[in-house]
């Protein structure tokens, strides 16, 4: 999948989120992503096509070991909060992209 269709399907799933006035588009590693009060929660990597997204430990582990995600690790080095969700699913995708802003918000209190 091209940079700009995985960019407008990552746009287009996230439109719901970008009514909301705290919540904002931005880049992260050059990467489209979305901010909850300045904070990351959400991004696509238009290298591969996945979501990636911020969540519990526990969570990213439970959807790794599921089959439902991979670890995200950039350069090698693996983040244990975000995990890549490889289905490109816009339905999947807009729930779990709730689930990380929650999960921000939550953090960030």
């Amino acid at each position: 999948m091209s940079e700009q269709t995985v960019t407008d399907f990552f746009w287009r799933v996230a439109e719901i989120q970008l009514r909301d006035e705290s919540v904002s588009k931005g880049t992260m590693m050059g990467f489209p992503c979305l901010r909850v009060n300045g904070d990351f929660y959400a991004s696509a990597d238009y290298r591969t096509g996945d979501l990636v997204i911020k969540l519990p430990a526990e969570r990213v582990s439970a959807l790794i070991d599921a089959g439902e995600g991979d670890a995200f690790a950039p350069n090698g080095r693996r983040f244990r909060e975000w995990v890549a969700i490889t289905e490109r699913d816009a339905e999947r995708w807009e729930t779990l992209i709730d689930e990380a802003r929650l999960f921000v918000e939550t953090k960030s209190k």
